[in-house]
């Protein structure tokens, strides 16, 4: 039986919040890097003979060691083929260390107990940034899915990479720098540039558009410390409001004060009735879920009035009529796809 879970937040309040918790420092980011390597010391679960590509990569090594052999002759299963994956921070400097992720690409049952051999990380632009090599933990990770015996092919090297060459970002000569919005929103672009323009009582920002902010350095400061300070200013900042649902889990995340407009709705053996009477009188045989003015008929029927109908105390009172998280997320993607909700509604 899936287990319903739902999580209230006030998504439609103003909230007081630093810029650095919705907008980023443009050109300050952190850069994917990836490899092919082998993984060795395996207790018989890396990759078959099927897997060509790893017999022919352990030739490969073998044949800069000197010794040549025929990919057809190697019979080891103690190697696999995987890939490497990482994130290189901004600003890392030469001999910084970092995690890195290995994920089987063969037919090998585990990579528990493997090690991984230098490999060389590479940007999008085909250079070489870091080096990768050490002890593979696996941690409890599964790759196979739940409920059924399952076998490690993922694990992490815990500081395993090697920054090898540095992404310079020249920051200290600018004068001019950008904020990016993690959200695009008009109202909270303008927010930022007058809350920033308050702290320093003069023109140094300008809202481009709903999601890029210029600022222009101040004479008196540099520009590490300028954004130093830019980051650390208050401002108020109102989220957009959005219903994410996650059909797998049966998960529903709504703001309490997201209005439903005026809809009559039926699914299956559920009725909606959403009326926009001031007054509305209990029918007969009818219950009060909770104090919200919201009311089941029958066991099968909603009754509410316009002004308190939000999508919390719809799906509250779904729960208390025994709909289940399939059919309440369907009954909210119908409301949503007749106009009845107006937020953001994300499908997971």
């Amino acid at each position: 039986m899936k287990i319903f879970l739902l999580l209230l937040l006030t998504l439609s309040t103003i909230w007081a919040t630093k810029i650095n918790d919705v907008a980023n420092i443009v050109g300050v980011r952190e850069n994917q890097i990836i490899g092919y390597s082998l993984v060795v010391g395996l207790q018989k679960t890396g990759d078959g003979t099927t897997s060509k590509f790893t017999l022919q990569s352990i030739s490969n090594m073998l044949k800069a060691m000197n010794i040549d052999m025929n990919p057809i002759d190697i019979k080891s299963k103690n190697v696999a083929a995987v890939v490497v994956t990482a994130n290189l921070a901004p600003f890392a400097r030469q001999g910084d260390k970092f995690d890195i992720t290995v994920s089987s690409i063969g037919d090998a049952k585990s990579l528990e107990g493997g090690t991984l051999l230098m490999t060389p990380l590479k940007g999008v632009d085909g250079k070489i940034y870091a080096l990768a090599q050490g002890h593979i933990s696996i941690g409890g990770k599964n790759t196979r899915g739940a409920g059924s015996e399952s076998h490690p092919t993922v694990g992490i090297v815990y500081e395993g990479g090697f920054v090898e060459r540095e992404i310079n970002i020249d920051l200290y000569n600018q004068e001019y720098a950008n904020l990016s919005l993690k959200e695009s929103n008009f109202k909270n672009s303008v927010a930022i540039q007058r809350a920033i323009n308050d702290f320093y009582n003069t023109q140094v920002a300008v809202a481009m558009d709903p999601r890029t902010i210029r600022l222009k350095k101040p004479q008196n400061k540099s520009m590490i410390e300028f954004l130093a300070e830019v980051q650390g200013i208050d401002m108020d900042y109102k989220p957009k409001n959005k219903i994410i649902i996650n059909e797998r889990t049966g998960t529903i995340i709504a703001g309490v004060n997201i209005e439903v407009k005026p809809v009559v709705l039926t699914h299956g053996d559920i009725t909606i009735k959403i009326l926009e009477q001031d007054n509305l009188s209990q029918p007969e045989g009818a219950l009060t879920v909770d104090n919200d003015l919201v009311i089941g008929l029958n066991q099968n029927e909603l009754y509410t009035k316009r002004g308190t109908t939000t999508v919390a105390n719809v799906v509250r009172s779904l729960q208390k009529l025994g709909a289940t998280p399939k059919d309440i997320i369907a009954i909210l993607e119908a409301m949503k796809s007749a106009g009845s909700i107006s937020a953001q509604l994300k499908v997971m």
